[in-house]
């Protein structure tokens, strides 16, 4: 700072505010990396976003998830068992499937039956009996209750909830277990308030709400599926399914990719880009400003635009309007084409949405995280603000 007032005393007066400096004439001090203008960005106009464009699913249903599974159920941890030895009313026991997949009953040790079939696991206790038995014992083994396959139903549903899934389960018959969407005098006795005026679907919002299988989004339709009837979309779910249908209410702007903190913002009028990635705390290093996306619609009909964030900030182009339930993703790596830029940010906002729902259900507690997507195209799990 020496030198800068030296440099200002010979003439020189090109030191900005805060002792920062566009140049290292004279050995005053530069930054290492130009911070962006904000101040010049809230000065710009905002505008309404005029480039967005549709993008075309290229993920489509798979038939086979339109038929019900073949394989026979399977025992697993917590799966509770009727088992009786025919003839003989005093050995009828219930048994659980313990943590290390072993059930203990009349004589016998620990049989491991995790993975079995319920004929399978009649079979081997049959089998082990005879060893302590003079004749062939005939076992009845019933599945009383069902633990370790279940299916994840949460959001605007009216029961929502984790569910036992026993035999093979249809989207439309998950649903219907869990009360069917939320109606809205439902959700306001539970909040104590006045009942919202309108249909069921003005709460739960159809055409946002998505299935998640092993980390990758099916793209099913809940608004071809509920309102229209088209049972192509009624896919059969699969244990550990997770099925979120959201609120049509909540007024939010969910900031993913390369910010400092990942998270839903909430909506406040006129809200722009800046102000919503303001709100998560700022970009971070390697951020590629130049390649901002917004994702606006319905999660399987997706409508993407692409602004030069840096311009913005800079005050050389227009600040941009937000809608609710915009998706503003950052990336690190420029994108190749319109469909994988949206399909990558969907999928992002999908893992974001499912690891936070899915961890309020098991705990109240929990600090929502945000999700990035690195830029090999796996998946990270950023830390909680």
């Amino acid at each position: 700072m020496a030198a800068c007032r030296a440099a200002q005393r010979a003439g020189f007066g090109f030191c900005l505010l805060g002792g920062l400096v566009l140049t290292t004439l004279l050995g005053c001090q530069s930054a290492k990396v130009p911070r962006l203008d904000a101040r010049a960005a809230s000065r710009a106009k905002l505008a309404a976003l005029t480039n967005l464009t549709s993008v075309a699913e290229t993920n489509l249903l798979n038939l086979e998830w339109l038929k019900p599974p073949t394989n026979s159920f399977t025992l697993g941890p917590g799966d509770i068992l009727g088992i009786e030895i025919l003839g003989d009313a005093m050995t009828r026991a219930t048994n659980a499937v313990g943590p290390d997949g072993r059930i203990y009953y009349y004589l016998l040790p620990g049989l491991d039956v995790w993975g079995l079939t319920l004929a399978e696991t009649r079979a081997l206790i049959e089998r082990e009996l005879l060893k302590y038995l003079r004749e062939q014992p005939q076992v009845s083994v019933m599945l009383h209750g069902v633990e370790s396959q279940r299916v994840w139903l949460l959001g605007r549903l009216n029961k929502p909830g984790v569910y036992p899934m026993p035999a093979p389960m249809t989207l439309l018959e998950a649903l219907s277990a869990a009360g069917g969407p939320g109606s809205p005098a439902a959700f306001a006795s539970l909040g104590g308030g006045p009942a919202i005026s309108g249909s069921s679907d003005e709460v739960a919002d159809l055409r946002r709400s998505f299935v998640m299988r092993d980390g990758q989004i099916l793209p099913v339709d809940f608004y071809r599926l509920l309102k229209e009837g088209d049972l192509s979309q009624n896919v059969y779910l699969r244990p550990d399914d997770f099925v979120y249908v959201p609120s049509a209410t909540a007024r939010e702007v969910f900031v993913l990719g390369a910010v400092l903190q990942p998270r839903s913002v909430v909506y406040r009028e006129a809200m722009s880009l800046v102000a919503a990635v303001a709100a998560a705390q700022g970009t971070i290093k390697d951020a590629r400003l130049s390649h901002v996306a917004i994702v606006r619609g319905s999660l399987t009909e997706p409508k993407i635009a692409v602004v030069d964030y840096k311009e913005i900030v800079n005050g050389k182009a227009s600040d941009v309007l937000l809608e609710p339930g915009d998706i503003v993703y950052i990336p690190f790596t420029p994108y190749r084409t319109l469909v994988r830029y949206a399909e990558l940010i969907v999928k992002t906002f999908v893992q974001t949405v499912a690891i936070n729902e899915g961890a309020r259900a098991v705990s109240r507690t929990v600090n929502p995280v945000g999700v990035n997507i690195g830029v090999g195209g796996s998946p990270g799990v950023a830390p909680p603000p």
